[in-house]
């Protein structure tokens, strides 16, 4: 510990480290429950590169592991320190370096918090997609390492396929360029792909070349109540298969209005089974909305309601966002899934989810990435009873076997973590899982980088 610090001390800023007990304890673990966390001998705070690859060559020197952290919003355990290591966290790292129109890029740190991002390119008439609910608080950074999906991700896609170009800080302190900032290139292996979704565990992102879009025009989001989750899941198939390409289609079922009506106060129907928000974001968008809002009513929604305005269908979006924040108010723990599955198949996982917890006698709200076939099962339960909470950690099993059963995955945007590392092999199988791991050693041959996560 000693030598570890006067180490570090030789090349930070007396205001990088952190060894107080009481405040590194904060940083030992992401969002994510029933995921085991270690105690860090010190918490970095690098503001450069060239911090960040002198912590890496000590660690390096030293053995020590190293955990990347962003704003630990994260919900898989990816970020939880482990015994002695160094938490690298790299939310001070968080300069917008370049935002071009003409290339339709943004250059940026790790440290930049999603919101931020979206709001200074929209200034300059330009668009960043991924918006993971968590964006005001989420990182470039994370989003990167847990390939983090969002609301719009229906139309637009996932943060992977944003990121142009990376600049990483290798395990032994060496500095990676990858990728490019030009609209096309193939040089190479994709080694920028490989990094996103590696969770740290190959190296420290430390600056990063994003895709932008041009703004669209404001969308206008149409609400459609269902007398089941059942029926709203045939709405969507029926809005996916009619060729229409919505901004956003998201879903809530009955337990998820009413967690986010108790939080927020947001006069949500609590009546209906199931709630569909459909948003287009075209120069006009009533065409569109009124063909869905058919498909809907074909489908057997109950009633379906345009939103009047911006204002209004942001007030929607803003209930949707609260959605998993609501429902970890409703017990005093929750476990989150993430199982995507074909969007074919998501009627059969939400009846699934709901017989899962009858069987566990438990309180299952689910929200969904409806277009994309992402659902978001929360587990809720009494972490002081040890009961329920062995009925939780079962049930949350249960619904990653029924969305592998139903062809899915077991993570569409959260990433494995700790939580799904078992679950992770299951769905590789013994080949993927080897081939994956001889990956990792070729970048971290000691074993350094974020141990304990994936594999």
């Amino acid at each position: 510990m000693d030598e570890l610090l006067t180490r570090l001390r030789a090349g930070l800023p007396a205001d990088a480290l952190i060894t107080d007990p009481d405040v590194t304890a904060s940083y030992a673990h992401d969002a994510a429950s029933f995921c085991e966390a270690g105690a860090p001998a010190v918490v970095v705070l690098p503001r450069t590169v060239e911090e960040v690859q002198h912590v890496m060559r000590t660690a390096t020197a030293l053995r020590v592991p190293v955990v990347p952290q962003g704003a630990r919003t994260g919900l898989s355990g990816g970020a939880n320190a482990s015994e002695g290591c160094v938490v690298l966290s790299l939310t001070r790292m968080d300069r917008i370096l370049e935002i071009s129109p003409v290339d339709r890029i943004a250059v940026v740190e790790p440290g930049v918090v999603n919101a931020a991002l979206s709001r200074a390119v929209a200034e300059q008439g330009l668009f960043y997609p991924p918006d993971p609910s968590s964006w005001e608080m989420c990182t470039i950074g994370g989003n990167i390492g847990t390939a983090s999906g969002g609301l719009c991700c229906v139309k637009y896609g996932v943060t992977a396929e944003y990121v142009l170009g990376l600049d990483v800080v290798l395990a032994d302190g060496r500095l990676l360029t990858t990728g490019r900032r030009t609209a096309k290139g193939v040089a190479g292996y994709d080694l920028t792909r490989l990094f996103v979704g590696s969770e740290g565990t190959l190296g420290i992102v430390v600056r990063a070349i994003l895709a932008l879009r041009p703004k669209p025009p404001q969308q206008l989001v149409l609400a459609a109540e269902f007398p089941s989750a059942v029926a709203a899941c045939d709405a969507v198939c029926a809005i996916m298969e009619r060729g229409h390409t919505p901004s956003l289609l998201e879903l809530m079922d009955r337990t998820t209005l009413q967690a986010v009506n108790r939080l927020g106060s947001m006069g949500l129907p609590e009546t209906t089974e199931a709630l569909l928000l459909a948003a287009f974001d075209t120069p006009d968008p009533a065409p569109d909305l009124a063909a869905v809002a058919d498909l809907c009513t074909a489908a057997g929604a109950t009633q379906v309601v345009p939103a009047e305005d911006a204002a209004e269908s942001e007030l929607l979006l803003q209930a949707r966002r609260m959605s998993l924040t609501a429902l970890e108010a409703v017990s005093s723990a929750t476990m989150i899934d993430d199982v995507c599955v074909p969007r074919s198949q998501l009627a059969a996982m939400l009846d699934g989810t709901t017989a899962i917890a009858a069987k566990y006698d438990l309180t299952i709200g689910v929200c969904v990435h409806a277009g994309d076939g992402n659902t978001h099962p929360v587990v809720c339960f009494d972490h002081h009873d040890p009961d329920e909470s062995r009925r939780a950690r079962e049930s949350f099993d249960a619904i990653m076997a029924l969305g592998l059963e139903l062809g899915g995955t077991i993570t569409g945007e959260h990433g494995v973590g700790v939580l799904k590392k078992d679950w992770l092999a299951r769905e590789l199988g013994p080949v993927g899982v080897e081939l994956q791991r001889s990956l990792r050693r070729a970048f971290d041959p000691l074993g350094i980088l974020n141990p304990g996560k994936l594999f």
